[in-house]
Protein backbone atom coordinates (compact mmCIF):
# COMPACT_ATOMS: atom_id res chain seq x y z
CA UNK A 1 0.00 0.00 0.00
CA UNK A 2 1.39 3.44 -0.90
CA UNK A 3 2.22 5.79 1.96
CA UNK A 4 0.31 9.07 1.49
CA UNK A 5 3.32 11.00 2.76
CA UNK A 6 5.33 9.72 -0.18
CA UNK A 7 2.91 10.95 -2.85
CA UNK A 8 4.53 14.10 -4.18
CA UNK A 9 2.07 16.93 -4.91
CA UNK A 10 2.44 19.23 -7.88
CA UNK A 11 5.35 21.46 -6.92
CA UNK A 12 8.07 22.05 -4.35
CA UNK A 13 8.09 25.63 -3.04
CA UNK A 14 9.92 27.90 -0.65
CA UNK A 15 8.04 30.95 0.59
CA UNK A 16 9.68 33.39 2.96
CA UNK A 17 11.57 36.58 3.64
CA UNK A 18 15.10 37.47 4.69
CA UNK A 19 17.39 40.31 5.68
CA UNK A 20 17.87 41.16 1.98
CA UNK A 21 14.51 42.93 1.64
CA UNK A 22 12.94 42.79 5.11
CA UNK A 23 14.26 44.93 7.96
CA UNK A 24 14.41 43.73 11.55
CA UNK A 25 10.92 45.01 12.35
CA UNK A 26 9.37 43.18 9.41
CA UNK A 27 11.33 39.99 10.13
CA UNK A 28 10.04 40.25 13.67
CA UNK A 29 6.46 40.20 12.39
CA UNK A 30 7.03 36.91 10.58
CA UNK A 31 9.22 35.37 13.27
CA UNK A 32 7.96 31.99 14.49
CA UNK A 33 8.43 30.92 18.09
CA UNK A 34 9.03 27.24 18.82
CA UNK A 35 5.37 26.81 19.76
CA UNK A 36 4.25 28.67 16.63
CA UNK A 37 6.30 26.26 14.50
CA UNK A 38 4.60 23.27 16.14
CA UNK A 39 1.17 24.84 15.69
CA UNK A 40 1.97 25.58 12.05
CA UNK A 41 2.94 21.97 11.39
CA UNK A 42 -0.22 20.71 13.09
CA UNK A 43 -2.32 23.11 11.00
CA UNK A 44 -0.55 21.99 7.81
CA UNK A 45 -1.44 18.40 8.61
CA UNK A 46 -5.10 19.30 9.12
CA UNK A 47 -5.12 21.18 5.80
CA UNK A 48 -3.83 18.12 3.96
CA UNK A 49 -0.43 19.57 3.13
CA UNK A 50 1.72 16.47 2.80
CA UNK A 51 5.20 17.88 3.43
CA UNK A 52 6.41 21.15 4.94
CA UNK A 53 9.14 22.42 7.25
CA UNK A 54 9.63 25.80 8.92
CA UNK A 55 12.86 27.73 9.52
CA UNK A 56 12.87 30.91 11.59
CA UNK A 57 16.11 32.64 12.53
CA UNK A 58 17.24 36.20 13.15
CA UNK A 59 17.94 36.54 9.41
CA UNK A 60 14.98 34.79 7.79
CA UNK A 61 11.68 32.96 8.12
CA UNK A 62 10.91 30.37 5.46
CA UNK A 63 8.56 27.49 4.74
CA UNK A 64 9.67 24.70 2.41
CA UNK A 65 7.06 22.28 1.21
CA UNK A 66 4.89 20.70 -1.45
CA UNK A 67 1.69 22.40 -2.50
CA UNK A 68 -0.58 22.84 -5.49
CA UNK A 69 -0.13 26.61 -5.13
CA UNK A 70 2.31 28.68 -3.03
CA UNK A 71 -0.58 30.63 -1.47
CA UNK A 72 -1.29 27.55 0.67
CA UNK A 73 2.10 27.98 2.33
CA UNK A 74 1.92 31.79 2.42
CA UNK A 75 -1.45 31.63 4.19
CA UNK A 76 -0.05 29.12 6.65
CA UNK A 77 2.89 31.41 7.47
CA UNK A 78 0.71 34.48 7.96
CA UNK A 79 -1.79 32.55 10.09
CA UNK A 80 0.92 31.61 12.60
CA UNK A 81 2.89 34.85 12.67
CA UNK A 82 2.04 38.55 12.98
CA UNK A 83 2.76 39.15 9.31
CA UNK A 84 0.04 39.88 6.78
CA UNK A 85 -0.44 38.94 3.15
CA UNK A 86 0.23 42.57 2.18
CA UNK A 87 3.47 42.54 4.20
CA UNK A 88 4.50 39.32 2.49
CA UNK A 89 3.87 40.69 -0.99
CA UNK A 90 6.08 43.72 -0.26
CA UNK A 91 9.18 42.01 1.06
CA UNK A 92 9.00 38.25 0.54
CA UNK A 93 9.82 35.76 -2.21
CA UNK A 94 8.55 32.52 -3.70
CA UNK A 95 10.76 29.97 -5.44
CA UNK A 96 9.50 26.86 -7.21
CA UNK A 97 10.94 23.40 -7.93
CA UNK A 98 14.61 23.64 -9.02
CA UNK A 99 14.84 27.28 -7.92
CA UNK A 100 13.55 26.29 -4.49
CA UNK A 101 16.07 23.45 -4.35
CA UNK A 102 18.92 25.81 -5.28
CA UNK A 103 17.75 28.30 -2.65
CA UNK A 104 17.80 25.68 0.12
CA UNK A 105 21.34 24.66 -0.88
CA UNK A 106 22.53 28.28 -0.61
CA UNK A 107 20.73 28.85 2.68
CA UNK A 108 21.88 25.61 4.28
CA UNK A 109 25.53 26.18 3.36
CA UNK A 110 25.70 29.77 4.63
CA UNK A 111 26.05 31.24 1.14
CA UNK A 112 22.84 33.24 1.61
CA UNK A 113 23.53 34.27 5.22
CA UNK A 114 23.79 37.86 6.39
CA UNK A 115 27.30 37.00 7.55
CA UNK A 116 28.91 34.96 4.77
CA UNK A 117 29.70 31.40 5.78
CA UNK A 118 27.51 31.34 8.89
CA UNK A 119 27.34 27.60 9.54
CA UNK A 120 24.84 27.88 12.39
CA UNK A 121 22.01 27.89 9.82
CA UNK A 122 22.49 24.22 8.92
CA UNK A 123 21.51 23.20 12.45
CA UNK A 124 18.29 25.18 11.98
CA UNK A 125 17.61 23.25 8.77
CA UNK A 126 18.21 19.94 10.56
CA UNK A 127 15.98 20.93 13.48
CA UNK A 128 13.22 22.12 11.16
CA UNK A 129 13.29 18.90 9.16
CA UNK A 130 13.31 16.65 12.25
CA UNK A 131 10.29 18.50 13.66
CA UNK A 132 8.46 18.06 10.34
CA UNK A 133 9.37 14.38 10.14
CA UNK A 134 8.10 13.76 13.67
CA UNK A 135 4.74 15.14 12.56
CA UNK A 136 4.71 12.94 9.44
CA UNK A 137 5.20 15.94 7.17
CA UNK A 138 8.13 14.76 5.05
CA UNK A 139 8.63 12.39 2.14
CA UNK A 140 11.53 10.55 0.48
CA UNK A 141 12.28 13.44 -1.88
CA UNK A 142 12.38 15.96 0.97
CA UNK A 143 14.62 13.78 3.14
CA UNK A 144 17.06 13.16 0.30
CA UNK A 145 17.17 16.91 -0.43
CA UNK A 146 17.91 17.91 3.17
CA UNK A 147 20.57 15.21 3.49
CA UNK A 148 22.18 16.50 0.28
CA UNK A 149 22.24 20.05 1.68
CA UNK A 150 23.83 18.76 4.90
CA UNK A 151 26.43 16.91 2.82
CA UNK A 152 27.24 20.08 0.85
CA UNK A 153 27.55 22.08 4.07
CA UNK A 154 30.01 19.56 5.53
CA UNK A 155 32.09 19.49 2.37
CA UNK A 156 32.31 23.28 2.18
CA UNK A 157 33.34 23.46 5.82
CA UNK A 158 35.99 20.75 5.37
CA UNK A 159 37.25 21.50 1.87
CA UNK A 160 37.35 25.30 1.82
CA UNK A 161 38.62 28.01 4.11
CA UNK A 162 35.35 29.86 4.08
CA UNK A 163 34.73 28.56 7.60
CA UNK A 164 38.01 29.90 9.00
CA UNK A 165 37.27 31.49 12.35
CA UNK A 166 33.80 32.27 13.60
CA UNK A 167 31.19 33.75 11.29
CA UNK A 168 27.99 34.42 13.15
CA UNK A 169 25.99 37.10 14.90
CA UNK A 170 27.56 36.01 18.19
CA UNK A 171 31.07 36.46 16.78
CA UNK A 172 30.14 39.79 15.17
CA UNK A 173 28.89 41.10 18.52
CA UNK A 174 32.10 40.18 20.32
CA UNK A 175 34.15 41.57 17.45
CA UNK A 176 32.29 44.87 17.78
CA UNK A 177 32.93 44.97 21.53
CA UNK A 178 36.64 44.30 21.05
CA UNK A 179 36.93 47.13 18.52
CA UNK A 180 34.81 49.71 20.35
CA UNK A 181 35.18 49.13 24.09
CA UNK A 182 38.55 49.98 25.61
CA UNK A 183 39.97 47.82 28.42
CA UNK A 184 37.22 45.26 27.83
CA UNK A 185 38.78 42.71 30.18
CA UNK A 186 38.10 45.10 33.08
CA UNK A 187 34.50 45.93 32.14
CA UNK A 188 31.32 44.41 33.57
CA UNK A 189 29.45 42.41 30.93
CA UNK A 190 25.87 41.20 31.40
CA UNK A 191 24.45 38.56 29.07
CA UNK A 192 20.65 38.41 29.26
CA UNK A 193 19.32 35.28 27.54
CA UNK A 194 21.09 31.94 27.21
CA UNK A 195 19.44 30.38 24.17
CA UNK A 196 21.56 29.26 21.24
CA UNK A 197 22.77 32.75 20.27
CA UNK A 198 23.35 33.57 23.93
CA UNK A 199 25.39 30.40 24.47
CA UNK A 200 27.53 31.04 21.40
CA UNK A 201 28.04 34.67 22.40
CA UNK A 202 29.08 33.58 25.87
CA UNK A 203 31.70 31.21 24.46
CA UNK A 204 33.08 33.94 22.19
CA UNK A 205 33.16 36.43 25.07
CA UNK A 206 35.16 34.08 27.27
CA UNK A 207 37.49 33.10 24.43
CA UNK A 208 38.25 36.56 23.02
CA UNK A 209 37.82 39.13 25.81
CA UNK A 210 39.64 37.31 28.65
CA UNK A 211 37.04 38.97 30.87
CA UNK A 212 36.28 37.55 34.33
CA UNK A 213 33.36 39.90 35.04
CA UNK A 214 30.70 38.24 32.90
CA UNK A 215 27.29 37.73 34.49
CA UNK A 216 24.46 35.61 33.07
CA UNK A 217 20.74 36.09 33.59
CA UNK A 218 17.98 33.95 32.11
CA UNK A 219 14.29 33.64 32.94
CA UNK A 220 14.95 29.94 33.57
CA UNK A 221 17.93 30.10 35.92
CA UNK A 222 19.08 26.49 35.59
CA UNK A 223 19.78 27.00 31.85
CA UNK A 224 22.11 29.87 32.69
CA UNK A 225 23.76 27.82 35.46
CA UNK A 226 24.63 25.02 33.02
CA UNK A 227 26.52 27.45 30.80
CA UNK A 228 28.04 29.34 33.73
CA UNK A 229 29.42 26.13 35.20
CA UNK A 230 31.29 25.41 32.00
CA UNK A 231 33.11 28.74 32.17
CA UNK A 232 33.00 29.49 35.91
CA UNK A 233 30.80 32.57 35.43
CA UNK A 234 28.35 34.37 37.73
CA UNK A 235 24.60 33.73 37.49
CA UNK A 236 21.98 36.09 38.90
CA UNK A 237 18.21 35.74 39.31
CA UNK A 238 15.87 37.29 36.77
CA UNK A 239 14.56 39.49 39.60
CA UNK A 240 18.05 41.05 39.86
CA UNK A 241 18.04 42.25 36.23
CA UNK A 242 17.45 45.95 36.94
CA UNK A 243 20.08 46.09 39.68
CA UNK A 244 22.62 44.27 37.54
CA UNK A 245 22.07 46.64 34.60
CA UNK A 246 23.08 49.56 36.84
CA UNK A 247 26.52 48.02 37.35
CA UNK A 248 26.98 46.91 33.74
CA UNK A 249 29.18 48.45 31.04
CA UNK A 250 28.03 46.16 28.23
CA UNK A 251 24.57 44.57 28.10
CA UNK A 252 24.01 41.82 25.52
CA UNK A 253 20.36 40.85 24.99
CA UNK A 254 19.58 37.53 23.32
CA UNK A 255 16.32 36.50 24.97
CA UNK A 256 14.39 35.40 21.88
CA UNK A 257 11.14 36.83 23.28
CA UNK A 258 8.35 37.98 20.97
CA UNK A 259 8.21 41.41 22.66
CA UNK A 260 10.86 43.78 24.08
CA UNK A 261 12.35 42.65 27.37
CA UNK A 262 14.45 45.78 27.94
CA UNK A 263 13.10 49.35 27.94
CA UNK A 264 14.04 52.70 29.48
CA UNK A 265 12.00 51.98 32.65
CA UNK A 266 14.59 49.34 33.59
CA UNK A 267 17.48 51.76 33.25
CA UNK A 268 18.64 53.76 36.25
CA UNK A 269 22.19 54.19 35.06
CA UNK A 270 25.22 55.21 37.02
CA UNK A 271 27.54 55.09 33.99
CA UNK A 272 27.44 54.79 30.18
CA UNK A 273 25.92 51.58 28.82
CA UNK A 274 26.46 49.81 25.50
CA UNK A 275 23.50 47.57 24.59
CA UNK A 276 23.74 44.93 21.87
CA UNK A 277 20.39 43.49 20.78
CA UNK A 278 20.93 40.13 19.08
CA UNK A 279 17.25 39.25 18.83
CA UNK A 280 14.52 38.97 16.20
CA UNK A 281 11.99 40.35 16.97
CA UNK A 282 13.89 43.20 18.61
CA UNK A 283 14.09 42.62 22.36
CA UNK A 284 15.28 46.12 23.25
CA UNK A 285 12.82 49.00 23.01
CA UNK A 286 14.37 51.94 21.18
CA UNK A 287 13.11 54.24 23.93
CA UNK A 288 16.29 53.28 25.83
CA UNK A 289 18.00 55.86 23.62
CA UNK A 290 16.10 58.54 25.56
CA UNK A 291 18.38 57.73 28.50
CA UNK A 292 21.67 59.62 28.59
CA UNK A 293 24.76 57.50 28.06
CA UNK A 294 23.05 54.65 26.21
CA UNK A 295 24.36 53.31 22.90
CA UNK A 296 22.15 50.71 21.20
CA UNK A 297 23.43 48.42 18.43
CA UNK A 298 21.15 45.91 16.69
CA UNK A 299 22.27 42.70 15.02
CA UNK A 300 21.54 44.09 11.54
CA UNK A 301 24.19 46.74 12.14
CA UNK A 302 26.61 44.11 13.45
CA UNK A 303 26.00 41.88 10.45
CA UNK A 304 26.87 44.65 8.01
CA UNK A 305 30.26 45.16 9.58
CA UNK A 306 33.08 43.25 7.94
CA UNK A 307 36.62 42.59 8.99
CA UNK A 308 39.63 41.22 7.12
CA UNK A 309 38.62 37.64 7.91
CA UNK A 310 35.20 38.04 6.33
CA UNK A 311 36.67 39.81 3.31
CA UNK A 312 39.10 36.93 2.77
CA UNK A 313 36.22 34.48 2.82
CA UNK A 314 34.74 35.96 -0.32
CA UNK A 315 37.55 34.50 -2.43
CA UNK A 316 36.38 30.99 -1.49
CA UNK A 317 32.80 31.55 -2.67
CA UNK A 318 33.45 30.11 -6.19
CA UNK A 319 34.94 26.97 -4.64
CA UNK A 320 31.96 26.64 -2.30
CA UNK A 321 29.47 27.18 -5.12
CA UNK A 322 31.24 24.51 -7.21
CA UNK A 323 30.71 22.02 -4.36
CA UNK A 324 27.06 23.03 -4.14
CA UNK A 325 26.60 22.49 -7.89
CA UNK A 326 28.25 19.07 -7.70
CA UNK A 327 26.10 17.83 -4.83
CA UNK A 328 22.97 19.43 -6.31
CA UNK A 329 23.65 17.70 -9.65
CA UNK A 330 23.82 14.36 -7.83
CA UNK A 331 20.48 15.13 -6.19
CA UNK A 332 18.85 16.15 -9.48
CA UNK A 333 20.20 12.99 -11.14
CA UNK A 334 18.66 10.95 -8.30
CA UNK A 335 15.30 12.68 -8.71
CA UNK A 336 15.30 12.02 -12.46
CA UNK A 337 16.20 8.37 -11.96
CA UNK A 338 13.50 8.10 -9.32
CA UNK A 339 11.05 9.62 -11.75
CA UNK A 340 11.73 7.29 -14.66
CA UNK A 341 12.60 4.11 -12.72
CA UNK A 342 8.98 2.82 -12.77
CA UNK A 343 8.89 3.27 -16.54
CA UNK A 344 12.12 1.31 -17.02
CA UNK A 345 10.84 -1.46 -14.72
CA UNK A 346 7.53 -1.57 -16.60
CA UNK A 347 9.34 -1.61 -19.95
CA UNK A 348 11.54 -4.48 -18.81
CA UNK A 349 8.49 -6.43 -17.61
CA UNK A 350 6.74 -5.81 -20.95
CA UNK A 351 9.77 -7.03 -22.90
CA UNK A 352 10.02 -10.10 -20.65
CA UNK A 353 6.38 -10.86 -21.37
CA UNK A 354 7.00 -10.52 -25.12
CA UNK A 355 10.09 -12.75 -24.80
CA UNK A 356 8.19 -15.53 -23.03
CA UNK A 357 5.45 -15.47 -25.68
CA UNK A 358 8.04 -15.69 -28.45
CA UNK A 359 9.88 -18.58 -26.75
CA UNK A 360 6.66 -20.51 -26.37
CA UNK A 361 5.80 -19.89 -30.03
CA UNK A 362 9.19 -21.01 -31.35
CA UNK A 363 9.29 -24.01 -29.02
CA UNK A 364 6.12 -25.31 -30.66
CA UNK A 365 7.24 -24.51 -34.21
CA UNK A 366 10.91 -25.60 -34.17
CA UNK A 367 12.13 -29.13 -33.52
CA UNK A 368 15.01 -29.40 -31.05
CA UNK A 369 14.56 -25.73 -30.17
CA UNK A 370 17.40 -24.67 -27.82
CA UNK A 371 15.31 -22.80 -25.25
CA UNK A 372 18.22 -22.24 -22.87
CA UNK A 373 20.35 -20.57 -25.55
CA UNK A 374 17.42 -18.46 -26.74
CA UNK A 375 16.72 -17.41 -23.14
CA UNK A 376 20.30 -16.25 -22.72
CA UNK A 377 20.33 -14.25 -25.97
CA UNK A 378 16.94 -12.57 -25.48
CA UNK A 379 17.64 -11.68 -21.83
CA UNK A 380 20.89 -10.02 -22.89
CA UNK A 381 19.03 -8.14 -25.62
CA UNK A 382 16.36 -6.92 -23.15
CA UNK A 383 19.08 -5.66 -20.81
CA UNK A 384 20.74 -3.71 -23.63
CA UNK A 385 17.44 -2.18 -24.76
CA UNK A 386 16.42 -1.05 -21.26
CA UNK A 387 19.93 0.33 -20.63
CA UNK A 388 19.71 2.40 -23.83
CA UNK A 389 16.36 3.84 -22.72
CA UNK A 390 17.67 4.52 -19.20
CA UNK A 391 20.71 6.37 -20.58
CA UNK A 392 18.44 8.43 -22.80
CA UNK A 393 16.30 9.44 -19.79
CA UNK A 394 19.40 10.31 -17.74
CA UNK A 395 20.67 12.71 -20.39
CA UNK A 396 20.51 16.33 -19.20
CA UNK A 397 19.00 17.42 -22.52
CA UNK A 398 16.17 14.88 -22.40
CA UNK A 399 12.61 16.05 -21.75
CA UNK A 400 11.93 13.32 -19.21
CA UNK A 401 8.14 13.70 -18.90
CA UNK A 402 7.68 13.74 -22.67
CA UNK A 403 9.96 10.71 -23.15
CA UNK A 404 8.21 8.73 -20.41
CA UNK A 405 4.86 9.43 -22.06
CA UNK A 406 6.22 8.39 -25.48
CA UNK A 407 7.69 5.11 -24.15
CA UNK A 408 4.42 4.34 -22.40
CA UNK A 409 2.42 4.83 -25.59
CA UNK A 410 4.80 2.87 -27.86
CA UNK A 411 4.99 -0.16 -25.57
CA UNK A 412 1.42 0.19 -24.25
CA UNK A 413 2.58 0.38 -20.64
CA UNK A 414 0.03 0.83 -17.91
CA UNK A 415 -0.28 4.29 -16.31
CA UNK A 416 2.50 4.70 -13.78
CA UNK A 417 2.63 6.83 -10.64
CA UNK A 418 5.85 7.47 -8.81
CA UNK A 419 5.92 7.77 -5.05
Amino acid sequence: MKNNNDIKPSHFYVVGLSYKKADAEMRGKFSLSEQAKLDLLADAHLQGISSVMAISTCNRTELYGFAEHPFQLISLLCAHSSGTIDDFQRVAYVHKNNEAVSHLFKVGTGMDSQILGDFEIISQVKTGFIAAREKGLTNNYFERLVNSVIQASKRIKNETEISTGATSVSFASVHYILKNVSNIKDKNILLFGTGKIGRNTCENLVKHTKNSHITLINRTKDKAQKIAGKFNLIVKDYADLQAEIQNTDVLIVATGAQNPTIDKELLNLKKPLLILDLSIPKNVNENVLETNGVELIHLDTLSQMTDDTLEKRKQYVPQAMAIIEEVKHEFITWTQARKFAPTIHALKAKLEEMKQNELKYHKKKINNFDEEQAELITSRLIQKITTHFANHLKDDETEVDESIEWIGKVFQLESLQND
